[in-house]
């Protein structure tokens, strides 16, 4: 459904990209944030998805400025491969690539930002610092740590109840920081609740997150 693209970065750099586009009437546009698996088939098919739903997605491959063409698996030494490529990328760079994404999407109208596990952490910075209409995060496990900085447009967080990486107490504190943003837990989800190749997968909590997701996008990206 979708096709790979090349972006280019405000720093010069350039990156891959799979963007998807709606067949009939487009509602807006969204970037779509990675995990630490990189833009891979399941990242792809989240783009197909919102494309279907009548949303521009275009998901930016992170990763680009170390490595280029990740596709991990879900499994440990795909975890172990991304948390690596993570720390060599910092907390800088993919803000500038998340932008050039927006950018690319932004002549036809506002723009969102949605991700997932490592990536929702990055949804919150660029809700933070960048320009865009509104903004879900899905399970980012680093927000907690973020949180001296605030957004500048409408946030929505999804969080598993029985994510033993990000437990009640860290999405208390998150809730408590910032009180006017809207965070839903689904009880009986875990880590990437939302990802069909993970074994975590709940199609039940998927389908209420996108739902909520969706809403959001219908409020704001219009």
């Amino acid at each position: 459904m979708g096709e790979n693209i090349r972006l280019t970065a405000s720093d010069g750099r350039m990156l891959d990209a799979y963007r998807a586009d709606p067949v009939h009437e487009r509602k807006g546009s969204v970037v779509v944030v990675q995990e630490i698996f990189g833009v891979n088939g399941h990242i792809r098919n989240v783009c197909d998805r919102y494309a279907r739903r009548g949303y521009a997605a275009l998901a930016p491959a992170l990763f680009d400025r170390v490595r280029s063409g990740v596709e991990l698996d879900y499994d440990e030494p795909g975890i172990a491969q991304g948390r690596e490529l993570a720390a060599a990328i910092g907390w800088d760079a993919p803000v500038r690539d998340i932008r050039a994404a927006a950018e690319a999407l932004r002549p036809d109208g506002k723009v969102g930002v949605v991700g997932y596990c490592w990536g929702a952490s990055w949804v919150w910075v660029a809700a933070c610092r960048l320009e865009i209409a509104c903004a879900a995060c899905y399970y980012g496990r680093h927000i907690v740590e973020l949180l001296n900085e605030r957004p500048q447009c409408p946030v929505i967080m999804h969080f598993g109840a029985d994510d033993a990486s990000i437990p009640p107490e860290t999405v208390n504190a998150i809730r408590s920081a910032v009180a006017d943003v809207p965070i839903y837990v689904y009880e009986g989800a875990g880590h990437g609740f939302n990802c069909d190749r993970r074994k975590d997968f709940r199609a039940d909590a998927a389908g209420i997150a996108l739902d909520r997701t969706l809403a959001l996008f219908d409020e704001h990206l219009r």
